[in-house]
């Protein structure tokens, strides 16, 4: 069976499934997207490696085994999700240490929350994305402006409704500074990604 490489297009708030989220992968050669329902640790933890402006005070769970693998000299080569069985995704770390491979069974949520932090390419089955693959529809006029709202690529947010609801339109740059470092030292990511997004803006 042929591998596919994935890349991480976004995360959003699952529709179906409260308190869950969204994982988006996109076909590298290809436009089907391999949407994955995760949970709100695991979102938030991959959603912090994919932000380069956010470091958090205290190493997450996956900051630490990426911590403790650099440490013992173990590398993690490369991430399979491969199989699928009544919805869930099964996924496989590829690790390497003094030229010896293993293969280390785990969730794929926690799969690619550590693909990021080795930088670690993403693969799966072609048979599993003909099972599960689907295609975006996106309106070509307004194909940025859709992507966005389809596509949480900032941080997390409870709902997407409740995170356009808070504004710091009326904050100086400086006030803005302040709170961004705040929120990072309190550890809520959800109004520092919603503070630096206004930050960007400016």
């Amino acid at each position: 069976m042929s591998l596919v490489r994935l890349n991480i297009k976004g995360i959003s708030y699952s529709q179906t499934q409260n308190g869950a989220y969204a994982l988006i992968l996109n076909e590298v050669d290809g436009d089907r997207k391999l949407p994955i329902v995760i949970g709100a640790f695991e979102a938030q933890s991959i959603a912090i490696a994919l932000e380069k402006e956010i470091r958090p005070p205290r190493p997450l769970t996956h900051d630490l085994f990426k911590n403790f693998a650099d440490r013992f000299d173990i590398v993690v080569k490369q991430v399979i999700i491969h199989k699928l069985v009544d919805g869930v995704f099964y996924s496989s770390l590829i690790c390497e240490r003094d030229k010896i491979e293993e293969i280390i069974d785990a969730r794929t949520s926690d799969a690619i929350a550590l693909a990021l932090r080795f930088q670690a390419p993403i693969f799966t089955y072609k048979n599993i994305l003909d099972k599960a693959g689907i295609y975006l529809k996106v309106n070509p006029k307004k194909e940025d402006e859709q992507e966005d709202s389809i596509l949480v690529d900032d941080l997390i947010a409870e709902e997407i409704e409740a995170s356009a609801q808070e504004s710091y339109k009326g904050k100086t740059l400086q006030e803005l500074n302040e709170l961004l470092d705040e929120a990072v030292a309190s550890e809520d990511y959800e109004k520092a990604a919603k503070i630096r997004d206004e930050i960007s803006k400016r």
